[in-house]
């Protein structure tokens, strides 16, 4: 039976095809709906349409129903639409004529809507708090390896000197950058919903901004058509900031798989974290970080896949919006599996301080003997020049230092507090990761 049953049912060929593998999705937002239902209810006694009494005691079933959602004991039956439907009929069973009262001033519309904002704040605090540890453990190599230089490169070519801790310390300010946008994700999933039904409010005296307090939401979604249109916004701005994230993640396992390389030997792996080949002997690969960059590189794919999905639908509720849940759901943890990976990852690697001694890096450091002629009194392109010509003739001797660095960003100032305040500040905007 169907709430919208009117005496008939789709046939089960329509009915497989349509409701697919939501059921399963759903089991994700049986504590969210729970949730929704309380301060619904709550809101209905204050107007009016329910008792006291019946508040409390559909309260406790609700009460009881979210215990059984934390034992995992909850189910969605065969023959059930979604969540929305399951809780709605345990309640009538279970209370009989009051469980029927629960969905006055409501749809599922709004019903899943709520229930997806709520798991969408809860799934940025868990990625945010997933950034932030990746973000903590690339500062925390910055300051140990400081002092290490290695090489930089601009078109695959040696260019000049680097150092580990800029280049762990790149990849922790990037982060702050893709942080911004999961924030204002955080922020256009924080509106309520609620009371919007099925797109054009209710004739019902609902007190949105109570269920607004009661949920913990920033604010409204004040219009009730744009609260339905929300549906779809919020999961691009999510896939947005997924997509940026995993870029990062991507970039830095591309550079990890391309430093270990023999032909760079700048970093290595413990031995438990490679495999092996099983016609060379002396291989030692860096799965961990191709499949990193491979599954970071499928979830910078998201933004266009939920685009293609919403890009032409009418307004009101379209019922392709249900599957953003098969697309964003498994999207979401596997963003949050790659950042705890590379942070494991990245704890563990090991650096070849001594990498930059070898002589094929020796022209790293022309424009350091350009930049004493300099300081001399010499022309800047004079002494350009004459380093050029000497590289040219094969005479140009290097002299190993890098101590002129002294300016903000620098491989002598890394500004690692600053970068940290950088990334505190926008955490900020994200209720409780920090």
């Amino acid at each position: 039976m169907k709430l919208w049953s009117k005496g008939s049912e789709p046939e089960e060929i329509i009915e497989q095809f349509t409701v697919g593998n939501d059921r399963e999705l759903d089991m994700r937002l049986a504590r969210y709906d729970v949730r929704g239902s309380r301060a619904h209810i709550a809101m209905l006694e204050k107007i009016g349409l329910l008792t006291s009494d019946e508040l409390t005691i559909l309260t406790e079933a609700l009460d009881e129903i979210a215990a059984e959602i934390e034992r995992g004991e909850f189910t969605i039956e065969p023959g059930v639409e979604d969540v929305h439907s399951q809780v709605e009929f345990l309640l009538t069973a279970r209370l009989g004529d009051v469980g029927k009262k629960i969905h006055c001033g409501r749809s599922r519309n709004d019903q899943v809507l709520v229930d997806l904002k709520l798991l969408a704040l809860d799934d940025i605090r868990d990625i945010a708090r997933a950034v932030k540890k990746l973000f903590d453990t690339l500062q925390s190599r910055s300051e140990q390896t400081k002092d290490c230089l290695m090489p930089g490169y601009t078109h695959m070519q040696v260019a000049m000197p680097s150092s580990f801790g800029l280049w762990f310390g790149a990849y922790a300010e990037t982060l702050v950058d893709d942080a911004r946008i999961l924030a204002a994700a955080y922020g256009v999933a924080n509106q309520n919903p609620l009371g919007s039904a099925a797109g054009y409010g209710s004739s019902f005296p609902l007190d949105r901004e109570m269920t607004t307090r009661l949920l913990g939401f920033e604010t409204l979604h004040y219009n009730s058509v744009a609260a339905q249109m929300s549906r779809g916004k919020t999961e691009r701005a999510i896939a947005a900031a997924i997509s940026a994230i995993a870029s990062t993640v991507a970039r830095l396992s591309m550079d990890v798989c391309m430093f270990m390389c023999q032909n760079f030997g700048l970093v290595s792996l413990p031995a438990s974290m490679t495999t092996g080949s099983s016609i060379m002997p002396h291989k030692k690969n860096p799965d961990l970080f191709e499949i990193l960059r491979g599954r970071c590189n499928r979830l910078q794919a998201l933004p266009g896949e939920l685009a293609l999905l919403t890009s032409n639908l009418p307004l009101g509720y379209n019922r392709d919006l249900q599957l953003m849940k098969d697309i964003l759901f498994p999207a979401v943890t596997d963003m949050i599996e790659c950042l705890e990976m590379c942070d494991y990852a990245i704890e563990r690697l090991q650096v070849n301080g001594n990498a930059i001694d070898a002589s094929l890096y020796d022209y790293l450091f022309t424009v350091e003997e350009v930049n004493r002629r300099v300081m001399k009194g010499e022309p800047f392109r004079d002494a350009y020049r004459a380093v050029g010509l000497e590289v040219e003739a094969g005479t140009f001797h290097a002299e190993r230092s890098a101590a002129g660095y002294t300016h903000a960003g620098s491989i002598g100032c890394l500004c690692t507090e600053e970068i940290r305040g950088k990334m505190m500040n926008v955490l900020r905007d994200i209720d409780g990761v920090l």
